[in-house]
């Protein structure tokens, strides 16, 4: 057994969470859609950008303290809303909550977790963020919005791209579900894992309770997942962005932009931030990493907002391209649920530490002292060309 203080690096807890989490678990967080192309893009092109170093400066009293919606955090990285979080441990959502509630950085919770809005606010004390998929059924969606009204999360993220799902292979081939099918594969996956069995038998949650028990009508396993799937809004809109912050009555960050004009789109309907994201590779195959985009939506809307990314996210290094190029902070979702199946709380502790030593450590080589001093001079060069930039014959 790997000791958890002992993992160095976010790739390492995967690999421990592969061992110890059943597979259609492990590969729903571990995957991407179609050829998974963008999803492999998000990682890769974070390795194109090189560091330009800077030596004899002082590195005394370095901070990596910022803002988020005005709150202050403890670094530029907060937890992303991630499905199944409480299936790759038990009451894997509260966990994930403690540890980033202890280490002073927002926690977001899906609407499609297995632990509820209730559950989270009932076992942390530090107000929490919750992420919205709007659905067909709005009096659904008006109670999820007043219970995060009630639970007094303190933002609504709202994802914008997930109107038609994209088609993940491995979750087809594994026959993923929430809780799991007693078939013979997944029988025989769970069986692998005694430990993970055992933890799961010892918690109540095992489906998604956001939504059991809170739509109309009584749905088995079979049902439910049919209504969910049936349920995401193909005529999501921009003036959604309007009532849906009139109703919650607070911020509302919009997640998963990957175009100047939807970002500028998001903030002249009231978006109070803006989350570069492209679901972590997991819908439109083929659309351009997050870091690739991020530059040029900085460029039209950061003066006006708050500008985050997510997607790509896997070390502390990623945090300060991702800076220089004029995030105000990022988003982990993949390290977290990985920490999850490799720790639980202990393991998403252990990669906030990771990533936060990591982005201290490259910062300090960079020649900053400060997380906020970090922009386009700590980089040396950077192999992604710019997604306008004219076309040369070859």
């Amino acid at each position: 057994m790997t000791a958890i203080d002992k993992i160095l690096t976010v790739d390492e807890m995967m690999r421990v969470a592969r061992r110890r989490v059943p597979k259609m678990f492990f590969e729903y967080a571990d995957s991407g859609s179609y050829t998974e192309g963008t999803y492999r893009e998000n990682e890769s092109d974070f390795n194109k950008i090189k560091l330009n170093q800077k030596v004899a400066v002082n590195l005394e009293g370095r901070n990596l303290k910022t803002k988020m919606l005005g709150k202050e955090i403890t670094m530029p990285v907060a937890i992303a809303p991630a499905a199944t979080g409480g299936m790759q441990t038990a009451d894997g959502e509260i966990k994930a909550a403690k540890a980033a509630e202890k280490f002073g950085i927002p926690f977001s919770l899906s609407t499609m977790s297995v632990c509820s809005i209730e559950d989270v606010a009932e076992n942390t004390t530090a107000p929490f963020w919750f992420q919205l998929y709007v659905m067909r059924d709005r009096d659904f969606i008006n109670r999820l919005i007043d219970r995060a009204k009630a639970a007094k999360c303190s933002a609504l993220v709202l994802t914008m791209d997930l109107q038609i799902l994209g088609q993940r292979h491995k979750d087809i081939k594994n026959g993923l579900s929430t809780p799991p099918k007693f078939t013979p594969y997944s029988i025989w996956q769970m069986m692998q894992h005694p430990l993970w069995c055992a933890r799961m038998l010892g918690t109540k949650r095992h489906t998604f309770r956001n939504i059991v028990g809170h739509v109309s009508g009584d749905h088995d396993l079979a049902s439910l997942s049919a209504w969910t799937a049936s349920q995401f809004d193909p005529t999501l809109n921009w003036g959604d962005v309007r009532w849906i912050k009139e109703r919650f009555g607070g911020p509302v960050i919009v997640k998963g932009v990957l175009d100047a004009d939807d970002a500028q789109a998001a903030i002249d309907n009231g978006a109070d931030a803006i989350v570069v994201s492209n679901h972590g590779g997991r819908q439109l195959d083929g659309a351009p990493s997050t870091i690739r985009v991020l530059p040029e939506i900085v460029d039209r809307v950061g003066h006006k907002t708050e500008v985050y990314l997510d997607s790509g996210i896997r070390m502390g290094q990623d945090v300060i391209k991702a800076l220089a190029y004029g995030a105000k902070a990022t988003f982990i979702g993949r390290p977290m649920l990985y920490g999850l199946g490799a720790g639980g709380e202990a393991g998403v502790t252990r990669v906030l530490e990771i990533i936060r030593r990591e982005l201290d450590t490259t910062m300090a080589l960079c020649g900053e002292r400060d997380i906020l001093n970090v922009g386009l001079h700590n980089i040396y060069s950077n192999d992604i060309p710019p997604r306008n930039a004219p076309k040369t014959r070859a």
